[in-house]
């Protein structure tokens, strides 16, 4: 068994299945399981509804796409203005589909490291759209309004809590006792939050015993709030090969493996 071999290694993946391929993939490739248990649903809104939102709203100078999900279904909202991504994912994606990202982080993917970006320090009597879902944190908006802008937001889509069958759950938990799961990806808190409400009982006892894996550190601190004795594992990144290595990681570490 080489050194990055997952072989043995069982990985709950809590991404939407429409976003969790490259992660499953990834996981495989080294050798692991991946146990798909979408903890959040991406739901688009109804696209005459979008539009007609979009176009009461002020011209914009800055576009800014706050996800991937944002990108699909909101990108023919620009106006023209220059678009923004909050990190290299969504950077991507807008790229796949044919347009230029005019700013995105040097480094980091979330609202504090595109917010370090230059052309977002000067944004008086700018106007600046956020294509977002029908939530999100704040940060962006309340710093840019700040710094002098006019904020306006375009909600594209809904973050929704899935529907699991008993039968699925259970399931989960005979793969979950069967010592079958040895480590769960965590992308954002809303995850987690539906994560724990959707778990067994059996299960969610668990959390403090299987090491979670996240690229955010918010998340991390939500995780310890509530389950202080959790082993929660910074990953680089959002990216399928940041999530990976830091797996890889945890499965380094376990008693007779390779480091």
């Amino acid at each position: 068994m080489t050194e990055t071999s997952l072989h043995g290694f069982g990985v709950l993946v809590t991404r939407p299945e429409t976003q969790a391929a490259k992660l499953v993939e990834a996981i495989q490739s080294k050798g692991g399981t991946a146990i798909l248990f979408p903890a959040i649903e991406i739901v688009a809104r109804d696209k005459a509804a979008v539009a007609a939102e979009a176009a009461a709203l002020a011209k914009p100078d800055v576009v800014i796409f706050a996800s991937r999900s944002a990108v699909e279904h909101g990108l023919s909202h620009t106006d023209g203005a220059a678009i923004a991504a909050i990190g290299n994912g969504t950077a991507a994606a807008i790229q796949a589909l044919g347009e230029t990202v005019d700013i995105e982080p040097g480094a980091g993917f979330d609202s504090e490291s595109l917010l370090q970006h230059p052309a977002l320090k000067d944004v008086r009597a700018k106007v600046v759209r956020i294509v977002r879902g029908g939530d999100g944190r704040e940060l962006l908006a309340k710093t840019l309004r700040d710094r002098g802008a006019t904020v306006t937001y375009l909600a594209v889509y809904d973050r929704e809590r899935p529907a699991i069958s008993l039968q699925d759950r259970e399931k989960l938990e005979v793969i979950w006792r069967a010592g079958e799961i040895h480590a769960i990806t965590v992308m954002s808190i809303e995850t987690f939050t539906n994560l724990t409400a959707l778990l067994p009982d059996w299960c969610r006892q668990q959390l403090e015993r299987v090491p979670l894996v996240t690229p955010a550190l918010r998340v991390i601190k939500e995780i310890q709030n509530l389950y202080p004795s959790a082993t929660t594992i910074l990953a680089a990144g959002p990216q399928a090969a940041d999530m990976l290595d830091a797996i890889i990681s945890i499965h380094q570490t376990e008693p007779g493996q390779a480091t």
